[in-house]
């Protein structure tokens, strides 16, 4: 799958397939942030110039050597932009062409101005104040330091007083996909679920449609509250197909809750760790996106696709996200898992070497014209 036949063939799919893009639905929720992309300081040079520290281990040698002393950390934002899982993976989606409905914490009672470019793209419904993050960017790695205070107003109880009930029963019952993401980061998605099943999915009639989950990083939250999360998840199956995407920390973190241990970050066992959670969390299809490549399961076998890595990307904060939104392209084209795969690792391939989301062209090209890794 990682041969430029197997990329010439999925882009000539995709652009057989593309006209349907603009048929396409999405309903997304439930967060939003407004995300500052920070360099960290290594040298300052002058007023204007300086060095960035290059890795999260040299920051943290910097940090451990002040211990029982103290340091100065410079930050310097290098761009502000919208944020959150829910809205960069649904800008993502509307700059394919697909139509996006969505409902979050973009700002109340008005709308913050990071997302209003975004509200060009889709129709967005709000009901509380986005959350705050300071995404340190790193050659290795992020370090998200989020403020989320806010996101505790995203309640089943405030989307009624909002009067956004009959928009969600409207759009759980015809979008083409429905998603919902960054569990972690909001208090009471699960309760919101339980709703939702209780109230909304009963009246669901017809041919299933596509769900995509999202758990973002649950290491935070109690084993309890993440079994829970997946068995709501996984009672969505009932009314939807349901994909669950994980990216690598996150899978070997959904592996603990489901008591599969003993796997190691090598290709092989990244692969039977896979089919492993999807045998235990029996969804349509999980997604796993490491760094550098990217598996999903929905049956027996295990599809496992290479991305174009990239050793010094313009931006990493997103790019799960953007893997998302291609991967669910894909699948809502009814393209295998494979061809899925790789329309998920271009879309995140392109977006860290540009800044920008893609459109369907954009992807195809960087298929064909596949980087020399």
């Amino acid at each position: 799958m990682n041969t430029s036949e197997f990329h010439s063939s999925c882009a000539s799919a995709l652009e057989a397939a593309a006209g349907k893009v603009p048929q396409l639905s999405a309903f997304l929720g439930l967060d939003g942030f407004v995300d500052e992309i920070i360099a960290v300081v290594d040298e300052r040079r002058n007023a204007r110039e300086y060095s960035r520290i290059p890795t999260i281990s040299a920051l943290a040698e910097r940090i451990g050597a002040a211990a029982g002393r103290s340091t100065n950390i410079e930050l310097v934002t290098t761009r502000t932009k919208l944020g959150g899982n829910g809205p960069i993976m649904a800008n993502a989606l509307a700059a394919f062409g697909v139509k996006v409905t969505y409902l979050g914490a973009l700002g109340y009672p008005t709308i913050d101005p990071v997302f209003e470019e975004f509200a060009t793209r889709a129709e967005v419904h709000t009901i509380a104040d986005p959350g705050r993050t300071d995404a340190l960017e790193f050659e290795d790695g992020k370090l998200l330091i989020g403020k989320m205070f806010p996101l505790a107003e995203v309640t089943w109880a405030n989307i009624n007083a909002h009067g956004k009930r009959a928009l969600v029963e409207q759009q759980m019952a015809s979008a083409s996909l429905v998603g919902f993401v960054n569990w972690t980061m909001l208090p009471y998605m699960s309760d919101i679920w339980e709703a939702m099943q209780k109230e909304i999915c009963p009246k669901l009639s017809g041919a299933k449609r596509w769900m995509f989950f999202d758990l973002a990083d649950p290491e935070k939250r109690p084993l309890a509250e993440r079994q829970r999360a997946l068995e709501l998840i996984t009672s969505f199956q009932t009314h939807f197909e349901c994909i669950l995407g994980l990216n690598e920390k996150e899978a070997f973190e959904v592996g603990e809750v489901l008591g599969l241990t003993g796997f190691h970050h090598s290709r092989g066992d990244l692969q039977a760790l896979t089919a492993a959670i999807r045998q235990k969390v029996p969804v349509n299809t999980v997604v796993v996106h490491p760094t550098r490549h990217a598996l999903a399961c929905s049956g027996g076998s295990v599809d496992d696709v290479d991305g174009p890595f990239v050793a010094k990307p313009l931006i990493t904060t997103g790019a799960g996200d953007h893997f998302n939104s291609g991967f669910v392209l894909g699948k809502l084209l009814g393209l295998s898992n494979g061809q899925s795969l790789l329309c998920g690792v271009s879309t995140s391939g392109f977006y860290v070497r540009t800044g920008r989301s893609p459109a369907v062209a954009d992807i195809i090209g960087l298929m064909r014209q596949w980087p020399a890794s």
